[in-house]
């Protein structure tokens, strides 16, 4: 085999599986296809909360005060189910339940997926880098990992909220500190994946040929990698969405009355008995889409598998 021959095999892995074959083997699969049609409801529901609450006339900021009895809960069956409110209302507020829901998708998509791309960003750079170059900088960036896996993330951000000024916006602060934070996992997966490869005829080959070690890495190594990176972004997004919902749910998300899941579901435990559905939609709605986003994944993952084992 020529070294000609061996760099135009370099990138067989990545290749052998085009989009049309991998959009064929997700919808053949009921679960991933299931789990697109969720995602894609969902987005809609997101990008469209406007004129779909509109439906109803309703939305998330209005206060219906005459719809609840004196201690604040909600009048009528399940918390205030209507015609016009679908959900039902928030108690104390009398806020039409699904508006909320609709429009805290918002949040927790922007989040998620916003802070998973930040994490996956660093994630594959770190990974990349440290597999393919090791030395020095593979022992300090394998510490820094090693450190950033034992941090409390989660007491770290309810102690920063104290100190970063109101003005600054609340899911910006979110999507920073979550993906600053997130992506020692997809770095650590990355970083095993290429020090597998690094090794291969065709990696030995181009630098053979004067390429350079960082063209080499980002042009041959990296895409052999790329459907391990597919797949583990799918997965970290409802991890994400999930963290946010946990922040909210502390009290250190969005403020009031933004809506959001985290906080509703909150706010919700102290009324499940006389309200039941203040709980039950926001909490099937984060469910949901976290299920989702975990099938698809499954999917993908089976789709992109270069031996077909899984198929």
């Amino acid at each position: 085999m020529t070294v000609a021959n061996t760099i135009e095999g370099a990138g067989i892995a990545s290749r052998r599986t085009g989009f049309v074959p991998v959009l064929r083997s997700v919808l053949a699969d009921p679960w991933a296809t299931a789990g697109a049609v969720v995602i894609i409801v969902f987005v809609a529901a997101a990008v469209l909360a406007a004129p779909l609450t509109g439906i109803t006339g309703q939305n998330p900021y209005t206060y219906h005060l005459d719809l609840l009895d004196d201690s604040g809960a909600p009048l009528g069956f399940g918390g205030g189910i209507s015609g016009a409110h679908w959900f039902g209302v928030e108690p104390l507020t009398g806020r039409d339940l699904f508006s909320i829901v609709v429009y805290g998708a918002r949040i927790s998509l922007l989040v998620g997926v916003s802070a998973t791309v930040l994490s996956v960003l660093i994630g594959v750079l770190v990974g990349v880098t440290t597999g393919f170059f090791g030395g020095w900088y593979d022992r300090v960036a394998s510490r820094v990992v090693d450190v950033m896996f034992g941090f409390p993330v989660l007491v770290f951000m309810i102690a920063l909220t104290a100190i970063v000024p109101t003005a600054f916006p609340k899911p910006l602060f979110m999507i920073l500190v979550i993906g600053l934070f997130g992506w020692p996992s997809i770095s650590r997966v990355v970083r095993g994946q290429v020090l597998s490869l690094r090794e291969r005829a065709f990696v030995t080959a181009s630098t053979a040929m004067g390429a350079g070690g960082w063209r080499v890495a980002f042009t041959q190594v990296l895409p052999n990698v790329s459907a391990t990176i597919i797949v583990y972004t799918t997965i970290m997004v409802p991890s994400m969405i999930g963290f946010e919902a946990a922040l909210s749910f502390l009290g250190v998300g969005v403020p009031p009355p933004t809506p959001s899941w985290g906080r509703t579901i909150g706010e919700a435990v102290g009324w499940v008995q006389i309200s039941p559905m203040y709980l039950v939609f926001p909490g099937v709605a984060l469910f949901l889409i976290t299920l989702a986003f975990n099938v698809l994944g499954d999917g993908l993952r089976d789709a992109l598998d270069p031996k077909g084992a899984r198929r």
